[in-house]
């Protein structure tokens, strides 16, 4: 496989614009269509890794294919912007195509992998970019955490279609990065606590206690702005 030909076979592969129709009111449903991973599907993935090692170019497109919606939502919740997301994506297949290697079939998730490279490839850019950014900091924000309780079970968002992945996403900026991208990777991606751990790398205890203050804050951003009563 050539890395110049990646590049551009990937680049007919993204399949969503957050600023589309489609891409709005299917937002939502995303991570539950491709959150879950079933024996099935680690079975092929370990078997698409195999072939793209191999050299097989039809493989590579079957692994992208697979997970490029997975990856763009990724970008996308955590960057709020289209453009970026769509950069970001394609930045994070060229380094999956360059350090596949890396990766041992049979020691682990691929998907568990292909999380953990994406994040932190996502955390590099937030750092890069801060300066460029004028978010407001969550210490800025009036009152204090503890008058927020955290969200029984998964943050309750109840709104449809296009204005609740608005809603959401505008919110979600709100948070810091350590508290937005495991809010992302559990109630969006619904990856579970011991494969969220493995991506952060950091102990089961501490992604339950971002999701807590995660979820505590993302309530309280949703009461401010008469979502959530």
């Amino acid at each position: 496989m050539a890395a110049a030909s990646v590049a551009i076979e990937f680049g007919n592969l993204l399949p969503l614009r957050a600023g589309s129709g489609a891409a709005s009111s299917r937002e939502s449903s995303l991570g539950a269509s491709c959150g879950r991973m079933t024996g099935h599907s680690l079975d092929l993935d370990a078997s698409l890794v195999a072939r793209c090692l191999a050299g097989e170019d039809a493989a590579w497109e079957q692994l992208v294919k697979a997970h490029t919606r997975r990856v763009y939502s990724l970008c996308y919740r955590f960057t709020g912007s289209d453009p970026e997301a769509q950069e970001l994506s394609q930045e994070v297949f060229l380094r999956v195509f360059r350090t596949l290697k890396s990766f041992r079939v049979g020691e682990g998730s691929f998907v568990v992998w292909l999380m953990r490279l994406s994040r932190n490839l996502l955390i590099d850019n937030y750092r890069r970019t801060r300066q460029e950014r004028s978010t407001e900091s969550l210490e800025d924000h009036s009152g204090s955490l503890q008058e927020s309780r955290a969200l029984e079970g998964r943050a309750d968002w109840r709104l449809a279609g296009r204005e609740a992945s608005e809603t959401l996403q505008g919110a979600l900026q709100k948070l810091s990065p350590e508290l937005r991208e495991a809010l992302i990777l559990r109630d969006l991606e619904e990856l579970e606590y011991r494969e969220i751990a493995e991506v952060l790398k950091v102990p089961e205890g501490t992604v339950k206690s971002r999701l807590n203050r995660g979820r505590a804050e993302l309530a309280r951003i949703l009461r401010r702005r008469g979502v959530l009563a």
